[in-house]
């Protein structure tokens, strides 16, 4: 089995997000100075760790359970200063209680709803549910989940569950975040360039892998043809009708 290098050599956030809307989502969660922060799917700790050097006071917590991805966000809290106020655990986020003063949880709905494998609708409701659980009246979470931007098309949902309705509109989410507790003080969703971006990562790290190999290495097939599927999933598939929202939300 070929191994790749990590994802955050090529990407900064593990979601189609860019740094002009990563400082926003950061400002709009450090506004009224949350001494308590929770990243539910953190990956490899990158928003976490820029909101707690934004909140000095506050103290985060990441979970994943991807033992990799947490064991890259706790070098690199150490690295940037802030182990003493940032922990990550490689946990599932079910079993995570109490409240925080914010809360982020970017494409990780699935948590709460059938897995993935099963191929169901994504359960945004039973998400939010949880997520309100865990904030005070006027906690804010920053909500990030993936959403149709266009019709979606067959080439577009065989990639991902083959159905078309596993996502809602941007519209929709919105009102059920009303509807589950919320109030929705922005909504906006990844545009093209993020995304492009965002998949380009993973295209980089079968290049690489390509250029670090001979031609003949036993792997060398399975390499490309991951790297075609991928290629063809995006470009010929879903490039422009998958799209991810950003909620900013306020408990009320």
């Amino acid at each position: 089995m070929p191994t790749f290098t990590p994802l955050h050599r090529d990407l900064t956030f593990l979601s189609p997000l860019s740094e002009a809307r990563a400082a926003r989502l950061v400002g709009f969660l450090t506004e009224d100075e949350p001494s308590t922060v929770l990243d539910v799917g953190c990956g490899w700790g990158e928003l976490l760790l820029r909101v707690l050097e934004a909140a000095p006071a506050a103290r985060g917590f990441g979970v994943d359970l991807d033992e990799d991805a947490i064991a890259g966000a706790h070098r690199h809290a150490v690295d940037r200063g802030l182990s003493d106020r940032a922990t990550f655990e490689a946990t599932d986020a079910r079993e995570v209680t109490g409240t925080y003063g914010a809360v982020t949880c970017i494409g990780s709905s699935q948590i709460w709803g059938p897995s993935v494998e099963e191929a169901q609708p994504l359960d945004y409701a039973a998400a939010l549910t949880a997520l309100r659980s865990l904030l005070p009246r006027g906690g804010r979470l920053v909500y990030g989940e993936g959403i149709w931007s266009a019709t979606p098309t067959p080439a577009a949902t065989a990639p991902l569950s083959g159905r078309d309705d596993e996502f809602i509109r941007l519209g929709a989410l919105v009102d059920l975040a009303k509807s589950h507790g919320f109030a929705v003080t922005a909504a906006h969703e990844a545009d093209q360039d993020e995304w492009d971006v965002f998949e380009s990562g993973f295209a980089a790290g079968y290049a690489r892998w390509l250029v670090e190999h001979d031609a003949d290495d036993p792997d060398a097939d399975e390499v490309r043809t991951l790297a075609a599927r991928q290629h063809t999933a995006y470009f010929e598939g879903y490039r422009g009708i998958l799209g991810l929202a950003y909620l900013q939300l306020v408990a009320v």
